[in-house]
């Protein structure tokens, strides 16, 4: 199926323009002309440019070929709204020979206007231009297409009743009510969802299809083949399933080898949607929309699976809404939040124009006439990002964090590594690293002396060495396929890298010299568990890692080499520990909790008030998956980071669906509150805040500005009055030393955390002594209180 890693290889612009239209020609094209002329960038077309196909439909197959560039991360060869990870695909129907494109575009015009006059009225008088997809998908140049894609469904259906005699009555039935429904929704505004069963005209409109289906019955699936290539995507990849419709075969479709360089092929047998993400780097997201031509709109499916929970979901829940949402805030750029150190900024993120068919909890047909104007609605879009203000109380040392999603002009590769001087808030240095073409570094740390930055190189095989002081790039180790995490040992200097694409923790000599072990996280399974972000104990002794493909926290002895499994949730994605290293916090990232680990005794709090081995804490208690969260009730989805503050007080739980902080009491296990964070919010650290007590550091992939959480700012040990501090802008500014000239998404891409000094238990004794002046004795001594 696929080839493993070589041996030795470790739109700015709002569509709210009248006129402006943007749509793809659902041109009716014959499966035997389709099948004798591929279309353009199929592998077999007769084209300069070889490459992905974003659309798909009988025998031509949709390709995403997995990148390294931003928003391109599954690239399906066209930009569709913004996003280059979007396909649509039709499912064959034997019998409909005239299959039309599903109409993915429709007109771009205020949601006010009534249905019939978003297709007709007013739109050649704006001087508005279309995007001109429709040459490149095999049509003649593209054109204005129906809002509700009632002229694709017309097509099919005509299609059959010229291959079907017996089929043209109920086609020429299903013509006149098609026309009757196009009245009946004239006064209904664009981004209302249409229950199709209160309009007696839908009611007879779909029975008239479902009878026409017994004409044409499915054929053969849509194929999707994932294509990593090392010339475009240095790190190995893995793509599997994030969601499905209920009965696809293979879903989630795993691969216990793990990641890979080459192609893997599945086969999509249902209609409606199906997103794909990396289980390297779960933010990579590709989606294909498999549309039934003898349907209105494009078929989202009646019930969708999502991957880590069990029950099925109506296609219309609210977490399918939130997923698909934050699909196209990840994959377009142009989303991205910009936030302003100065002024107040408008954030108005683009979705498709496009009509949509969901069912509700009743198995109800509901159609979304305009994707775009209902998530305005229901995601109160366009929003008001406020000027960011800084923490009137100035933290201590410095602050880095990854931005790996800034472009820089020396080098090919995105990302970058930003300095906070926590003293008085600015950005004092970026480290691009041009010469070495430095590749989405994901996370830091630093030796004991405060002599390096150490950075992974999330998208590579290296662990990077650079002066702290200066910049300078001084060396690169190299230690594994996708190197996510480093920290060091404290005591002896020693790194701990985890190898997010591989099977190991890899231990490395001070300054990242040489390698002195490898540790097989999952020696037994024959599964490439692909470990991600781990904790090192505050002796030294111990890792914790999340063996993300096997559900499973791995406690390593570092010493002996020994490790041992305990079952967590779906997806674990990240660790942290309490200062005493009694117990480990695992993020389940598609699990929508937090498992608690004992590391020695019993140690985990249990919901009912006792103590166990292990223990859960559910995120999503105050969450129904068809309505959404209870308002006013905190609660957590997708969570990535979860750092324990260094006394031991809080634990904060980072969620990137949910965009919120969940400041939990490790004591008890219970979640306090939320606090807010930016589109994907994903890392956090603790630093000293100046006078006593910590700051948390919050970095948010699809923002451009950092969070900073004092949690218990009177210091009185209640978390309950934990807040936002402030919150910075992670841009450059004209006094910011650099390595190289910024040229695209400035401050965006935080991931990685590092505050220095390091103010955990374990590495706070070992402070040099220049750094200890402003930091109180609780912060050197975090957890010993005889010591002050």
């Amino acid at each position: 199926m696929s080839e493993s890693a070589p041996p030795g290889f470790m739109g700015s612009m709002k569509r709210r323009r009248l006129g402006a239209v943007a749509v793809v020609a659902a041109t009716a094209i014959t499966m035997t002309t389709l099948a004798a002329m591929p279309a353009s960038g199929h592998p077999d077309a007769p084209s300069p440019n070889n490459g992905p196909n974003p659309i798909g439909v009988g025998p031509l197959p949709i390709t995403f070929d997995l990148t390294d560039k931003n928003g391109g991360w599954f690239d399906s060869g066209l930009n569709l709204f913004g996003s280059t990870s979007l396909a649509v695909g039709v499912l064959p129907r034997v019998g409909v020979p005239n299959v039309g494109i599903p109409t993915i575009g429709g007109p771009v015009l205020p949601t006010d206007l009534s249905l019939v006059n978003n297709v007709l009225g007013g739109l050649f008088g704006g001087g508005g231009s279309s995007l001109g997809l429709g040459k490149v998908l095999g049509g003649e140049g593209g054109g204005l297409t129906d809002l509700l894609g009632l002229d694709s469904t017309l097509a099919a259906v005509q299609g059959l009743a010229k291959s079907s005699p017996k089929a043209a009555p109920k086609a020429a039935e299903a013509k006149k009510l098609i026309g009757e429904l196009k009245t009946t929704v004239a006064s209904m505004p664009a981004g209302a969802p249409v229950d199709l069963t209160s309009l007696p005209v839908g009611v007879d409109l779909m029975g008239v299809l479902e009878s026409l289906s017994d004409f044409a019955v499915k054929g053969p699936p849509v194929t999707v083949t994932f294509n990593v290539d090392p010339a475009k995507s240095e790190g190995i990849r893995n793509p599997i399933g994030l969601i499905a419709p209920e009965g696809a075969d293979n879903f989630p479709y795993m691969d216990n080898g793990g990641a890979f360089y080459g192609k893997k092929t599945i086969q999509l047998t249902e209609p409606g949607l199906y997103a794909f993400t990396d289980s390297v780097a779960p933010y990579m997201l590709g989606a294909v929309v498999v549309d039934d031509p003898l349907t209105l709109g494009l078929d989202f499916g009646e019930k969708l699976v999502v991957n880590g929970k069990p029950e099925a979901v109506p296609s219309n829940a609210d977490i399918i809404q939130r997923l698909v949402n934050a699909f196209f805030t990840i994959t377009n750029p142009n989303n991205w939040q910009q936030f302003s150190n100065t002024k107040e900024v408008s954030w108005n993120p683009v979705q498709p124009p496009a009509p949509i068919l969901q069912y509700d909890a009743d198995g109800k047909p509901v159609l979304i006439p305009n994707l775009d104007a209902y998530y305005d609605k229901k995601f109160s879009y366009p929003r008001k990002l406020p000027a960011l203000k800084a923490p009137t109380t100035p933290g201590v040392g410095e602050v880095w964090i990854a931005t790996q999603m800034e472009d820089y002009a020396g080098k090919t590769k995105h990302g970058s590594i930003t300095k906070i001087n926590a003293e008085n808030w600015t950005i004092d240095r970026k480290i691009a690293a041009p010469e070495i073409n430095l590749n989405n570094v994901h996370n830091m740390w630093t030796d004991k002396n405060y002599k390096y930055i150490y950075g992974n190189e999330w998208f590579d095989n290296e662990t990077d060495v650079f002066d702290r002081a200066t910049g300078k790039f001084i060396r690169s180790l190299e230690v594994g396929p996708n190197p996510a995490h480093v920290m060091t040992r404290p005591g002896n200097d020693n790194l701990t890298i985890g190898i997010n694409a591989g099977t190991d923790i890899v231990e490395a000599t001070p300054g990242a010299t040489k390698i002195i072990q490898r540790i097989h996280v999952d020696p037994d399974s024959g599964i490439t568990p692909h470990p991600h972000a781990h904790w090192t104990s505050h002796d030294g002794k111990t890792v914790v890692a999340p063996n993300t493909m096997t559900d499973e926290a791995v406690i390593v002895d570092l010493d002996s080499g020994k490790v041992r499994h305990e079952p967590v949730g779906a997806f674990p994605i990240a660790t942290s520990m309490t200062p005493d290293s009694k117990k480990a916090y695992m993020s389940n990232f598609l699990g929508m909790s937090v498992s608690c680990v004992s590391l020695e005794e019993d140690a985990c709090a249990t919901p009912d008030g006792g103590v166990a081995k292990n223990s859960t804490i559910d995120l999503w208690e105050n969450y129904d998956t068809q309505t959404g969260p209870e308002k006013g009730k905190p609660w957590g989805g997708l969570t990535i980071q979860l750092p324990v503050s260094p006394d031991g007080k809080a634990l904060l739980a980072v969620n990137t669906l949910s965009q919120t902080v969940n400041v939990i009491d490790p004591k008890t296990n219970k979640v306090i509150k939320d606090l807010p964070c930016n589109a994907g919010c994903h890392g956090a650290n603790f630093g000293a805040k100046k006078g006593g007590g910590y700051y948390a550091y919050v970095s948010n992939k699809f923002s451009n500005a950092t969070q900073v959480i004092d949690i218990d700012p009177n210091n009185d040990g209640d978390i309950s009055d934990a807040a936002i501090a402030g919150q910075l802008v992670l841009g450059p500014t004209s006094d910011t030393k650099m390595d190289d000239k910024l040229v695209a998404h400035p401050g965006q891409g935080g991931q990685g955390v590092l505050a220095i000094p390091l103010v955990y238990n374990g590495w706070s004794q070992e402070i040099p002594t220049a750094w200890r002046k402003g930091l109180t004795c609780e912060q050197i001594n975090p957890i010993s209180k005889s010591a002050c």
